[in-house]
């Protein structure tokens, strides 16, 4: 029978933490229980059975969830193809990524990043082309105006050396 987290020795918390944030700094390596009891200190199958106790699902699951939510996260925020995401979130294998993608969050990997470049379209449909524009130039700090006056020879600089003379 398992233990409710409360009932658990402090020691023995901090020791699963312990090992819980080396999954979560690098939850792209391989974790078996075996590694993850020497971090905690503890034999194999009473880490297994105490983390399951502690944090409700298996080292295991924890370790596929904690990689899912970075690549959904990769997947929404950045362009790499989805195979170089399943490959740094520690997949070793595409089919096992999309696999074990859908089953967690109930869409492929490709529908999240289709939904989310949608969401962001969408966002964007209220604002008026001209807006967006210059939103999305690059290095707009100043007008144009602004960059003539201030360039040597500018159009008003000019036309005052003219009536100067």
């Amino acid at each position: 029978m398992t233990e409710p987290a409360s009932d658990l020795d402090p020691v023995l918390l901090r020791r699963l933490l312990r090992a819980k944030d080396r999954m979560d700094a690098a939850s792209h390596e391989h974790w078996p229980v075996r590694r993850l009891a020497r971090v905690s200190r503890i034999s194999d199958e009473h880490f297994a059975r105490s983390f399951k106790a502690a944090f409700g699902v298996p080292p295991h699951r924890y370790l596929l969830t904690r990689r899912i939510e970075k690549a959904a996260s990769q997947l929404r925020d950045s362009d790499l193809p989805i195979t170089e995401i399943a490959y740094q979130t520690g997949w070793g294998s595409l089919g096992t990524f999309g696999r074990q993608f859908k089953d967690i969050t109930g869409e492929s990997p490709g529908e999240v990043r289709a939904r989310a470049q949608a969401q962001k379209e969408l966002a964007l449909a209220g604002v008026p082309a001209c807006i967006v524009s210059a939103i999305e130039r690059p290095q707009l700090n100043i007008s144009v105006s602004e960059k003539r006056r201030r360039a040597p020879g500018g159009t008003k600089g000019h036309r005052k050396s003219k009536e100067a003379t």
